[in-house]
Protein backbone atom coordinates (compact mmCIF):
# COMPACT_ATOMS: atom_id res chain seq x y z
CA UNK A 1 0.00 0.00 0.00
CA UNK A 2 1.01 3.64 -0.44
CA UNK A 3 1.57 4.21 3.29
CA UNK A 4 3.90 1.22 3.51
CA UNK A 5 5.86 2.61 0.56
CA UNK A 6 6.08 5.89 2.46
CA UNK A 7 7.63 4.09 5.45
CA UNK A 8 10.44 2.75 3.27
CA UNK A 9 11.04 5.99 1.37
CA UNK A 10 11.27 8.06 4.54
CA UNK A 11 13.84 5.64 5.94
CA UNK A 12 16.01 5.99 2.89
CA UNK A 13 15.68 9.78 2.85
CA UNK A 14 16.24 10.14 6.61
CA UNK A 15 19.10 7.77 7.23
CA UNK A 16 20.25 6.55 3.84
CA UNK A 17 20.97 2.99 2.84
CA UNK A 18 22.97 2.30 6.02
CA UNK A 19 19.87 2.60 8.18
CA UNK A 20 21.99 4.04 11.00
CA UNK A 21 21.71 7.33 12.80
CA UNK A 22 24.46 9.61 11.52
CA UNK A 23 27.31 10.33 13.93
CA UNK A 24 29.23 13.61 13.92
CA UNK A 25 32.68 13.67 15.50
CA UNK A 26 32.47 17.39 16.24
CA UNK A 27 29.56 19.76 16.86
CA UNK A 28 28.00 21.10 13.66
CA UNK A 29 27.89 24.76 12.78
CA UNK A 30 24.47 26.34 13.28
CA UNK A 31 23.82 26.48 9.53
CA UNK A 32 24.90 22.84 9.08
CA UNK A 33 22.66 21.72 11.93
CA UNK A 34 19.69 23.66 10.57
CA UNK A 35 20.22 22.62 6.94
CA UNK A 36 21.19 18.97 7.33
CA UNK A 37 19.18 17.88 10.34
CA UNK A 38 16.49 20.25 11.67
CA UNK A 39 15.00 21.16 8.29
CA UNK A 40 15.08 17.50 7.26
CA UNK A 41 13.64 16.31 10.59
CA UNK A 42 16.60 13.93 10.76
CA UNK A 43 18.24 12.64 13.97
CA UNK A 44 21.97 12.60 14.59
CA UNK A 45 24.45 11.84 17.37
CA UNK A 46 27.13 14.41 18.18
CA UNK A 47 30.38 13.45 19.89
CA UNK A 48 32.84 15.81 21.57
CA UNK A 49 30.16 18.43 22.11
CA UNK A 50 30.20 18.53 25.91
CA UNK A 51 33.76 17.50 26.72
CA UNK A 52 34.18 20.81 28.55
CA UNK A 53 31.37 20.06 31.01
CA UNK A 54 32.61 19.53 34.60
CA UNK A 55 29.54 17.31 35.00
CA UNK A 56 31.30 14.50 33.11
CA UNK A 57 33.73 14.05 35.99
CA UNK A 58 31.80 15.54 38.91
CA UNK A 59 28.46 13.76 38.63
CA UNK A 60 29.81 10.25 39.06
CA UNK A 61 30.84 11.30 42.57
CA UNK A 62 28.01 10.86 45.09
CA UNK A 63 29.70 13.10 47.66
CA UNK A 64 29.92 15.92 45.14
CA UNK A 65 26.27 15.65 44.16
CA UNK A 66 25.06 15.48 47.76
CA UNK A 67 27.22 18.41 48.85
CA UNK A 68 26.18 20.55 45.89
CA UNK A 69 22.47 19.87 46.29
CA UNK A 70 22.49 20.16 50.07
CA UNK A 71 24.08 23.59 50.13
CA UNK A 72 21.43 25.37 48.09
CA UNK A 73 20.28 28.83 49.14
CA UNK A 74 16.94 27.24 49.99
CA UNK A 75 16.67 26.20 53.63
CA UNK A 76 15.18 22.84 52.80
CA UNK A 77 15.87 22.00 49.14
CA UNK A 78 13.67 19.20 47.84
CA UNK A 79 13.67 17.27 44.57
CA UNK A 80 10.87 15.30 42.92
CA UNK A 81 11.19 11.52 42.71
CA UNK A 82 8.84 9.35 40.68
CA UNK A 83 7.97 5.92 42.10
CA UNK A 84 6.51 2.99 40.13
CA UNK A 85 6.39 -0.75 40.78
CA UNK A 86 8.39 -1.56 37.64
CA UNK A 87 10.29 1.51 36.41
CA UNK A 88 7.72 2.38 33.74
CA UNK A 89 6.05 5.71 34.45
CA UNK A 90 3.85 7.45 31.88
CA UNK A 91 3.13 4.05 30.39
CA UNK A 92 0.27 1.61 29.96
CA UNK A 93 -0.60 -0.65 32.88
CA UNK A 94 -3.51 -2.87 34.00
CA UNK A 95 -5.82 -0.96 36.30
CA UNK A 96 -5.89 -3.80 38.85
CA UNK A 97 -4.40 -7.28 39.17
CA UNK A 98 -7.84 -8.76 38.60
CA UNK A 99 -8.66 -6.55 35.62
CA UNK A 100 -6.37 -6.33 32.62
CA UNK A 101 -8.07 -3.23 31.17
CA UNK A 102 -5.26 -0.81 30.41
CA UNK A 103 -4.89 2.75 31.60
CA UNK A 104 -2.24 5.43 31.15
CA UNK A 105 -0.38 5.28 34.47
CA UNK A 106 1.59 8.21 35.88
CA UNK A 107 4.07 7.76 38.70
CA UNK A 108 3.58 8.44 42.38
CA UNK A 109 5.60 11.60 43.03
CA UNK A 110 7.35 12.33 46.32
CA UNK A 111 9.38 15.39 47.25
CA UNK A 112 12.43 14.78 49.41
CA UNK A 113 15.99 15.96 50.10
CA UNK A 114 18.43 14.92 47.41
CA UNK A 115 20.46 12.48 49.58
CA UNK A 116 17.26 10.51 50.25
CA UNK A 117 16.35 10.62 46.57
CA UNK A 118 19.77 9.31 45.54
CA UNK A 119 19.46 6.48 48.05
CA UNK A 120 16.06 5.45 46.68
CA UNK A 121 17.28 5.55 43.08
CA UNK A 122 20.21 3.31 44.03
CA UNK A 123 17.98 0.86 45.91
CA UNK A 124 17.16 -1.69 43.21
CA UNK A 125 16.13 -4.46 45.62
CA UNK A 126 12.99 -2.64 46.76
CA UNK A 127 9.39 -3.19 45.66
CA UNK A 128 9.53 0.11 43.78
CA UNK A 129 11.72 1.80 41.20
CA UNK A 130 12.68 5.42 41.84
CA UNK A 131 13.45 7.78 38.95
CA UNK A 132 14.22 11.50 39.04
CA UNK A 133 12.31 12.48 35.89
CA UNK A 134 10.23 15.48 36.86
CA UNK A 135 10.71 17.29 33.51
CA UNK A 136 8.94 20.70 33.38
CA UNK A 137 12.30 22.52 33.47
CA UNK A 138 13.31 20.62 36.60
CA UNK A 139 17.05 21.19 36.12
CA UNK A 140 16.69 24.95 36.46
CA UNK A 141 14.01 24.69 39.15
CA UNK A 142 15.23 21.85 41.40
CA UNK A 143 18.89 21.30 40.50
CA UNK A 144 20.12 24.82 39.81
CA UNK A 145 23.04 24.28 42.20
CA UNK A 146 24.50 22.00 39.50
CA UNK A 147 24.17 24.59 36.73
CA UNK A 148 27.89 25.55 36.73
CA UNK A 149 28.66 21.98 35.64
CA UNK A 150 26.99 22.17 32.22
CA UNK A 151 25.87 24.66 29.60
CA UNK A 152 22.65 26.62 30.05
CA UNK A 153 21.86 25.82 26.41
CA UNK A 154 23.46 24.14 23.41
CA UNK A 155 24.96 27.19 21.62
CA UNK A 156 24.98 25.89 18.03
CA UNK A 157 21.43 24.56 18.46
CA UNK A 158 20.20 27.84 19.97
CA UNK A 159 21.72 29.78 17.07
CA UNK A 160 20.23 27.41 14.49
CA UNK A 161 16.76 27.40 16.05
CA UNK A 162 16.75 31.11 16.84
CA UNK A 163 15.73 30.67 20.48
CA UNK A 164 16.83 29.43 23.88
CA UNK A 165 15.46 26.15 25.29
CA UNK A 166 12.00 26.30 26.78
CA UNK A 167 12.96 23.68 29.37
CA UNK A 168 16.09 21.95 30.64
CA UNK A 169 15.54 18.65 32.44
CA UNK A 170 17.69 16.36 34.56
CA UNK A 171 17.20 12.59 34.55
CA UNK A 172 18.68 10.27 37.20
CA UNK A 173 17.70 6.61 37.10
CA UNK A 174 18.93 3.04 37.25
CA UNK A 175 18.83 0.08 34.87
CA UNK A 176 15.14 -0.56 35.59
CA UNK A 177 14.00 2.89 34.47
CA UNK A 178 12.32 2.74 31.07
CA UNK A 179 10.39 5.17 28.87
CA UNK A 180 7.57 3.85 26.68
CA UNK A 181 7.09 4.83 23.04
CA UNK A 182 5.87 8.41 22.63
CA UNK A 183 6.58 11.61 20.72
CA UNK A 184 7.20 15.20 21.81
CA UNK A 185 6.47 18.52 20.14
CA UNK A 186 9.99 19.74 20.87
CA UNK A 187 13.38 19.72 19.21
CA UNK A 188 15.24 17.62 21.76
CA UNK A 189 18.98 17.79 22.48
CA UNK A 190 19.66 14.88 24.83
CA UNK A 191 23.09 14.81 26.53
CA UNK A 192 24.25 11.75 28.47
CA UNK A 193 26.57 12.40 31.41
CA UNK A 194 26.96 8.98 33.07
CA UNK A 195 25.85 5.52 31.94
CA UNK A 196 24.28 4.90 28.53
CA UNK A 197 20.85 5.44 26.95
CA UNK A 198 19.45 3.01 24.38
CA UNK A 199 16.94 4.55 22.00
CA UNK A 200 14.51 3.00 19.55
CA UNK A 201 13.42 5.61 16.99
CA UNK A 202 10.63 5.75 14.45
CA UNK A 203 9.90 8.72 12.16
CA UNK A 204 6.57 10.56 12.38
CA UNK A 205 5.39 8.88 9.17
CA UNK A 206 5.18 5.59 11.09
CA UNK A 207 2.32 6.91 13.21
CA UNK A 208 -0.08 4.13 12.18
CA UNK A 209 2.40 1.51 13.40
CA UNK A 210 2.20 2.92 16.93
CA UNK A 211 -1.51 2.06 17.38
CA UNK A 212 -2.18 5.32 19.22
CA UNK A 213 -5.36 4.94 21.25
CA UNK A 214 -7.16 6.81 24.00
CA UNK A 215 -6.54 5.39 27.48
CA UNK A 216 -8.10 6.55 30.75
CA UNK A 217 -5.54 8.44 32.84
CA UNK A 218 -4.59 7.11 36.26
CA UNK A 219 -1.90 7.66 38.87
CA UNK A 220 0.04 5.27 41.05
CA UNK A 221 -0.44 5.75 44.79
CA UNK A 222 2.22 4.23 47.04
CA UNK A 223 1.41 3.31 50.63
CA UNK A 224 4.26 3.68 53.10
CA UNK A 225 2.36 1.35 55.46
CA UNK A 226 1.66 -1.61 53.16
CA UNK A 227 4.49 -0.90 50.68
CA UNK A 228 2.01 -1.55 47.88
CA UNK A 229 0.96 0.40 44.81
CA UNK A 230 -2.61 1.04 43.70
CA UNK A 231 -3.82 2.81 40.58
CA UNK A 232 -6.47 5.49 40.90
CA UNK A 233 -8.27 6.95 37.90
CA UNK A 234 -8.08 10.72 37.47
CA UNK A 235 -11.16 12.62 38.55
CA UNK A 236 -12.79 13.93 36.50
CA UNK A 237 -12.08 11.07 34.13
CA UNK A 238 -9.86 12.07 31.23
CA UNK A 239 -8.17 10.26 28.35
CA UNK A 240 -4.61 10.31 27.08
CA UNK A 241 -3.71 9.29 23.51
CA UNK A 242 -0.74 6.93 23.84
CA UNK A 243 1.23 4.39 21.83
CA UNK A 244 -0.03 0.85 22.46
CA UNK A 245 3.14 -0.97 21.36
CA UNK A 246 5.66 -2.46 23.77
CA UNK A 247 8.70 -3.25 21.59
CA UNK A 248 10.05 -5.72 24.16
CA UNK A 249 7.11 -7.96 25.11
CA UNK A 250 7.77 -10.62 27.73
CA UNK A 251 8.14 -14.23 26.62
CA UNK A 252 4.66 -15.32 27.66
CA UNK A 253 3.03 -12.34 25.90
CA UNK A 254 5.28 -12.11 22.86
CA UNK A 255 3.13 -14.03 20.39
CA UNK A 256 -0.04 -12.26 21.51
CA UNK A 257 1.60 -8.84 21.23
CA UNK A 258 3.00 -9.56 17.78
CA UNK A 259 -0.42 -10.68 16.56
CA UNK A 260 -2.12 -7.66 18.10
CA UNK A 261 0.26 -5.09 16.55
CA UNK A 262 1.37 -6.54 13.18
CA UNK A 263 2.16 -3.17 11.61
CA UNK A 264 4.90 -2.65 14.18
CA UNK A 265 6.34 -6.15 14.47
CA UNK A 266 6.08 -7.04 10.79
CA UNK A 267 7.07 -3.65 9.42
CA UNK A 268 10.50 -2.01 9.10
CA UNK A 269 12.60 -2.26 12.23
CA UNK A 270 13.00 0.83 14.41
CA UNK A 271 16.32 2.63 14.28
CA UNK A 272 18.49 1.69 17.25
CA UNK A 273 21.20 3.84 18.78
CA UNK A 274 23.12 4.05 22.03
CA UNK A 275 24.15 7.40 23.50
CA UNK A 276 27.24 7.20 25.70
CA UNK A 277 28.71 9.70 28.19
CA UNK A 278 29.78 12.89 26.46
CA UNK A 279 27.45 12.40 23.49
CA UNK A 280 24.30 14.29 22.43
CA UNK A 281 21.36 12.85 20.53
CA UNK A 282 19.43 15.28 18.39
CA UNK A 283 15.90 13.87 18.50
CA UNK A 284 13.73 15.77 16.02
CA UNK A 285 10.24 16.86 16.95
CA UNK A 286 7.47 14.28 16.58
CA UNK A 287 9.82 11.30 16.25
CA UNK A 288 8.58 8.34 18.27
CA UNK A 289 11.12 7.07 20.78
CA UNK A 290 11.46 4.36 23.40
CA UNK A 291 14.31 4.48 25.93
CA UNK A 292 16.14 1.96 28.09
CA UNK A 293 19.42 2.46 29.90
CA UNK A 294 22.60 0.87 31.18
CA UNK A 295 24.09 2.28 34.40
CA UNK A 296 27.62 3.33 35.29
CA UNK A 297 29.69 1.70 38.03
CA UNK A 298 27.53 3.43 40.62
CA UNK A 299 24.41 1.83 39.19
CA UNK A 300 22.98 5.06 37.76
CA UNK A 301 22.38 6.90 34.51
CA UNK A 302 22.36 10.70 34.46
CA UNK A 303 21.38 12.87 31.52
CA UNK A 304 20.38 16.43 30.75
CA UNK A 305 18.05 17.30 27.91
CA UNK A 306 17.14 20.61 26.30
CA UNK A 307 13.67 21.11 24.86
CA UNK A 308 13.45 23.75 22.15
CA UNK A 309 10.08 24.82 20.72
CA UNK A 310 9.36 23.18 17.39
CA UNK A 311 8.16 25.15 14.39
CA UNK A 312 4.50 24.43 13.71
CA UNK A 313 5.04 24.66 9.97
CA UNK A 314 4.09 22.66 6.89
CA UNK A 315 5.69 19.50 8.34
CA UNK A 316 3.28 19.64 11.25
CA UNK A 317 0.36 20.02 8.85
CA UNK A 318 1.59 17.04 6.81
CA UNK A 319 1.85 14.92 9.95
CA UNK A 320 -1.67 15.76 11.06
CA UNK A 321 -2.97 14.95 7.59
CA UNK A 322 -1.16 11.61 7.56
CA UNK A 323 -2.46 10.75 11.04
CA UNK A 324 -6.02 11.43 9.88
CA UNK A 325 -5.80 8.89 7.07
CA UNK A 326 -7.82 5.79 7.83
CA UNK A 327 -5.70 2.63 7.83
CA UNK A 328 -7.66 -0.63 7.29
CA UNK A 329 -6.02 -2.61 10.10
CA UNK A 330 -7.20 -0.08 12.66
CA UNK A 331 -10.92 -0.07 11.93
CA UNK A 332 -12.60 -0.33 15.31
CA UNK A 333 -15.12 1.77 17.14
CA UNK A 334 -14.10 3.49 20.32
CA UNK A 335 -15.52 2.73 23.74
CA UNK A 336 -15.61 5.62 26.16
CA UNK A 337 -15.66 4.92 29.88
CA UNK A 338 -18.02 7.17 31.81
CA UNK A 339 -17.10 6.06 35.32
CA UNK A 340 -14.57 4.06 37.32
CA UNK A 341 -17.18 1.39 38.01
CA UNK A 342 -17.80 0.91 34.31
CA UNK A 343 -14.07 0.54 33.70
CA UNK A 344 -13.65 -2.06 36.42
CA UNK A 345 -16.44 -4.17 34.98
CA UNK A 346 -14.87 -4.07 31.54
CA UNK A 347 -12.16 -6.69 31.51
CA UNK A 348 -11.73 -6.66 27.75
CA UNK A 349 -8.56 -4.82 26.80
CA UNK A 350 -9.50 -5.07 23.16
CA UNK A 351 -12.72 -3.13 23.75
CA UNK A 352 -11.05 -0.48 25.83
CA UNK A 353 -8.26 0.02 23.33
CA UNK A 354 -10.48 0.18 20.29
CA UNK A 355 -10.49 3.95 19.97
CA UNK A 356 -7.81 5.28 17.64
CA UNK A 357 -6.76 8.89 18.06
Amino acid sequence: MEIETLWEEVRELSLGLSGEVERLNTPPTPIQFLRDFVSQNKPCIISNAINHWPALSNWSNDSYLIKSLSSSSSSDPLVSVHLTPNGRADALAPLTKANDSLCFASAHVQHMPFPEALSLISSTGSNFVAYAQQQNDCFRLEYSALSPDCDANIPWASDALGCLPEAVNLWIGNHLSETSFHKDHYENLYAVVTGSKHFLLLPPTDVHRMYIRDYPAAQYLYSQDTKDFTLELDKPLRYVPWCSVNPYPSGKNKVEEMEKFPLFFQGPKPFECTINPGEILYLPSMWFHHVRQSPDDNGRVIAVNYWYDMQFDIKYAYFNFLQSIHYPVLKNTSLKIESEDQLKTNSSEDELCAGVS
